[in-house]
């Protein structure tokens, strides 16, 4: 059975199709990632599946569950880990996890409660105010909150915007351990690394539906070659060489300062410049081949 099942959901905010036809499956086991841009429709996709949102079309179905009429059973078994810190800071670390296990029913609350806390290797932390952590820390309770009663599915949305690059690596790690624990994951994302990273198979979204999927080196393979040279020089220059690889049918995208002719090992004797940097072709080419959007 899969856990997700999504067909022609469509939802609109005022003019605005946020989700615009979505087709998605989500098998058991798997953590699939959403990739796009910002606007792309990956929120409202998560806030279909928690029913915070009521789509204008389409079948939903999360763990068997129909959507919007069988929300609160499919939101007990699953664990939603949410963009913004809506953490309670007027509470200690552990009554925050004591509050959402006694809200799912947990049967032991006090065992659930310290599992978070070795998880979120917080237990040392446990009877400290929430406003007395640190970012990296707050996000790592906010992670383990969601997952107080075991859930079979977890969905994460964009669980490190705004954290540096340290805490971010502590959150891939433990989201890395419950990945290997076979639990079936969900996680919107606009990095290209946290994508590659952690996801089995990636969905590259965009204007509210999904354009391509499959695992990153064969999205790589299929989309962008094996190599990607990159140009660096002064505009004129990349425009100009910009529409002469482009004639010879060759993809090229921004690259920053430089432009990056994908698919580089196609290219005719001669078209390539002998200055450019050759490398192996990335996930971020394919990301900006088939969006449009630089890649962070």
């Amino acid at each position: 059975m899969a856990a997700i099942e999504l067909s022609g959901v469509v939802k609109h905010f005022g003019p605005i199709a946020a989700v615009n036809g979505l087709d998605l499956e989500v098998p058991e086991g798997i953590c699939l990632g959403l990739l796009g841009p910002n606007g792309a429709g990956k929120s409202t996709t998560m806030r279909l599946l928690t029913g915070q949102a009521i789509a204008d079309a389409g079948e939903l179905r999360v763990l068997g569950h129909g959507l919007p009429s069988d929300s609160k059973a499919a939101r007990l078994e699953m664990g939603v880990v949410p963009q913004l810190d809506n953490l309670d800071v007027d509470v200690t670390v552990e009554d925050n996890l004591a509050v959402y296990a006694r809200l799912y029913r947990v049967e032991d609350v006090g065992a659930a409660v310290d599992r978070c806390l070795d998880l979120a290797r917080l237990r040392d932390r446990r009877r400290d105010a929430v406003d007395e952590l640190s970012g990296g820390m707050r996000r790592r309770l906010l992670l383990a909150r969601g997952l107080v009663h075991e859930p079979r599915l977890v969905l994460l949305d964009e669980p490190t915007v705004g954290l540096d690059p340290q805490i971010r690596t502590e959150i891939w790690t433990l989201i890395g351990e419950l990945k290997s624990r076979g639990t079936t994951i969900l996680i919107s994302t606009h990095y290209i690394e946290e994508a590659e990273r952690l996801a089995d198979e990636v969905a590259v979204m965009t204007h509210g539906k999904v354009i391509s999927r499959g695992r990153p080196a064969d999205l790589i393979a299929e989309h962008a070659g094996r190599q990607t040279a990159e140009v660096y020089a002064p505009p004129q220059r990349l425009a100009e060489l910009r529409a002469s690889v482009e004639a010879e049918g060759l993809k090229v995208r921004p690259a920053g300062p430089a432009i990056a002719i994908v698919g580089s090992e196609r290219a005719a004797a001669g078209v390539v410049p002998e200055d450019a940097v050759v490398r192996a072709a990335t996930l971020e080419d394919v990301f900006v081949l088939l969006t449009g959007e630089e890649a962070e």
